[in-house]
């Protein structure tokens, strides 16, 4: 438990589960564990864990292996990653959220090629951009 007037600068890793109640600025990977972040808790860092949970603050992009839970008291400015998402009614949260199946590799979600819409029953344009009238 990191407690209430406890502040962090730099990267936290672990082998277990972790209560941020103070302050944490740069980077929390755990995991495979839970993170829990405290109705005092701020924290400006990315977060990485297999369940989050989040009371407080947090400013930073946000990756959940099983889930993501935004309490009624938490705000979160940043995207989440996860399975599952909860946002409590009452919860603050401004960024996108992406709950594909594919969490490990988030970059492969936006790489589907669009398809363009068919050009149906349009008039073919003459050499001043002009449409030209079939018929």
């Amino acid at each position: 438990m990191i407690g209430a007037s406890i502040k962090i600068k730099g990267e936290i890793t672990g082998d277990e589960n972790l209560q941020i109640d103070g302050q944490v600025e740069g980077q929390v990977n755990l995991n495979n564990h839970d993170l829990t972040i405290g109705d005092s808790g701020t924290v400006n860092a990315d977060l990485n864990a297999k369940t989050i949970k989040i009371h407080g603050s947090v400013n930073g992009d946000i990756k959940g292996s099983e889930m993501v839970v935004v309490s009624k008291s938490g705000k979160v400015l940043g995207n989440i990653v996860a399975p599952r998402v909860t946002l409590e009614d009452g919860a603050q949260f401004k960024g996108s959220i992406d709950m594909s199946p594919d969490t490990q590799n988030p970059s492969n979600a936006n790489k589907a090629p669009a398809k363009a819409p068919a050009a149906e029953n349009v008039a073919p344009l003459d050499k001043s951009g002009d449409q030209v009238s079939a018929g």
